[in-house]
């Protein structure tokens, strides 16, 4: 690769640009990886790419070989919409295109939290390396974005060191916590149901535990995750099978899974709330795709929040930490811009 036909190109969707049913159709999962892979380094434009597929975004991020990236950018989008079966038109209106130094900038704020739905979570920096690593692993990564990475991991590091953009460890898990207290209580009378056991499931564990809450059943795909954990937290286990029969027993369902269609119909929640009487049944899917049905959200003493509602709760509750958002995007502007001069004079002026 050429210095004259380097450049950084960045393409994808965000939170900011994409409703919660446009990134449901457009959210990668983990079955796909390999695929979705295989095809981009297909792709004649690229030499270097990256993907960083979360709840709150799609971005590619890619190191071109064309003179004219927004050709590639075109490229990317097509094959997005290809893989997805997504309308090109439509996609085109929710992208974000971003080139040269801005890429840089963009993913100093993506990895830091400042981008983030929760506006200083703390996930976001473990799934850019899971994403790291995944691209290393599909021998999709070269020198430039190798090392721009590395400075990505350095800066975010940097930043919560620097600022209170992190205060207090914020995570989505915690908000749907304290959500739930605010709702129930004292919630270590409540009967609670947790269903998925990856990152988030076991932060949501980790959550209700610091708060009292200890009449917890975890439920995963596979049963013998979910009596590892169970076993390791002190809490029940309850296998996918017994889930709609016993799903009444409980006062709180936080749901957290991989699964690309709902594992909770409106069906399913109405026949459990039959049971349950008048008592309010509170449901919080912290999964995208969307674990339930939005629908059940029609059904009486059923109270149902999802991600959006979750971020427009953690807005309200942390002032402090816009304020910090906004000395901390000024920080990571003048990182990126003395980081990009030990790179810049490899790509073509933008």
């Amino acid at each position: 690769m050429t210095q004259e036909t380097a450049q950084l190109l960045l393409v994808g969707i965000s939170h900011h640009t994409a409703s919660m049913e446009e990134r449901e159709k457009l959210a990668l999962m983990p079955e796909r990886f390999d695929d979705f892979y295989r095809g981009l380094k297909a792709l004649p434009g690229t030499q270097e790419s990256l993907v960083l597929n979360t709840c709150n975004r799609l971005e590619i991020y890619s190191v071109v070989k064309t003179e004219n990236s927004s050709d590639v950018a075109k490229e990317l989008s097509d094959y997005i919409c290809s893989f997805h079966d997504f309308d090109s038109a439509h996609f085109k209106k929710l992208r974000s295109v971003k080139k040269s130094k801005y890429v840089l900038e963009h993913l100093f704020n993506v990895a830091s939290g400042i981008e983030s739905q929760i506006v200083g979570e703390t996930e976001i920096l473990g799934q850019a390396k899971n994403a790291y690593a995944l691209a290393r692993k599909q021998d999709s990564l070269g020198p430039v974005l190798n090392r721009l990475f590395q400075k990505t991991f350095q800066a975010a590091k940097w930043i919560r060191s620097h600022t209170a953009v992190g205060s207090g460890q914020v995570n989505v898990a915690n908000v749907a916590v304290d959500l739930a207290k605010k709702v129930f209580g004292k919630l270590e009378t409540s009967n609670i149901l947790v269903i998925g056991t990856g990152e988030i499931g076991e932060k949501t564990l980790k959550a209700l535990r610091s708060r009292g809450a200890s009449k917890i059943t975890i439920v995963s795909r596979k049963i013998e995750r979910a009596e590892e954990v169970a076993q390791n937290m002190g809490i029940k286990a309850l296998t996918r099978d017994q889930l709609d029969n016993s799903l009444h027993e409980y006062d709180i369902v936080l749901t957290s899974t991989s699964s690309p269609s709902p594992i909770l119909t409106q069906g399913t929640i109405a026949s459990a709330q039959k049971k349950r009487s008048i008592r309010p049944f509170l449901l919080i899917d912290l999964a995208i795709p969307r674990d339930i049905e939005e629908s059940a959200a029609e059904l009486d003493n059923v109270y149902l929040y999802n991600l959006d509602d979750l971020a427009k709760i953690a807005d309200e509750n942390l002032r402090l930490r816009k304020i910090e958002t906004s000395h901390g995007k000024k920080l990571l502007a003048e990182r990126a811009e003395k980081t990009w001069e030990h790179f810049g004079s490899r790509f073509t002026s933008l």
